[in-house]
């Protein structure tokens, strides 16, 4: 645990350096504050950010996680010469790239609310889901990544891969699913659509986010469904415990990965 926290602190340091974090945290920023100087209301701002964090946040996170680890090759191989085991040193630049990229987003996000005091109309709970939610999103599409950087070891393949991951979780996933219903209107498929949201942190994490407004109707009977589902205590305890699992998961197979390989 000692050396997972210097290699942490370490990390945390040389990635807080980079321009490109700011650069990170000020297109949040002024995109939220734009939106309440022409937008209005905290909630009405928070709907209008759900696309664009549900589409940038896992996008960044996947392109910079891989190049990160890519790029720190080099260190990799110097600290794996020293006593230092596997899991600290794997775990230590998980969290170097996880926290800053969480942090950027929630600061970016955060502090326009604070200032424009939520726009005069609420919306603090629908803020703490979008905070929560793209801080999930963050930790579960930079274990993707790391996974990806781990399982290739070329780096123009993995930048690929990772790419491609994305696109199938954004774009692809969704036609499939409407592909699907189409297809098999006639069945039953209240329990399939719950299962098949939970397969993908995206869709996941838009269904939470849309049914803190009251427009689940819009969404027809499959909107219906959800709420009646996520809308309950039960359902929100999955929902967040899926959200969480797609960060653990890949970042424990990745970590088996990564024990293993020969640098």
């Amino acid at each position: 645990m000692k050396s997972t926290g210097k290699i942490l602190r370490y990390q945390l340091r040389d990635v807080i350096r980079g321009r490109w974090i700011l650069v990170y945290t000020l297109v949040f920023l002024l995109m939220t504050d734009v939106l309440f100087r022409f937008g209005g209301s905290g909630e009405r701002v928070v709907l209008s950010l759900m696309n664009v964090v549900l589409l940038l946040v896992p996008l960044v996170s996947i392109i910079f996680g891989t190049m990160y680890l890519y790029h720190a090759r080099e260190f990799i191989v110097l600290l794996l010469a020293q006593p230092v085991d596997r899991t600290s040193l794997f775990l230590g630049l998980y969290g170097g790239m996880a926290i800053p990229l969480a942090g950027s987003y929630a600061v970016g996000v955060g502090l326009p609310f604070l200032w424009h005091a939520g726009g005069g109309g609420g919306g603090g709970s629908a803020l703490g889901v979008l905070l929560l939610t793209g801080v999930l999103l963050t930790c579960a599409f930079t274990a993707l990544a790391f996974l990806v950087a781990v399982l290739f070891e070329d780096r123009a393949k993995g930048f690929g891969a990772a790419v491609l991951v994305w696109l199938l979780a954004a774009v692809v996933y969704d036609g499939v699913i409407l592909i699907v219903v189409t297809s098999l209107w006639r069945y039953p498929l209240e329990r399939p659509l719950l299962v098949l949201t939970m397969l993908n942190p995206i869709d996941l994490g838009r269904v939470f986010l849309l049914l803190q407004f009251d427009i689940a109707a819009l969404m027809g009977y499959t909107g219906a469904v959800f709420s009646r589902f996520f809308g309950s205590a039960v359902g929100k305890g999955l929902a967040l415990t899926v959200l969480v699992a797609w960060s653990v998961v890949p970042l424990l197979v990745g970590l088996r990965r990564f024990r293993m390989k020969d640098f």
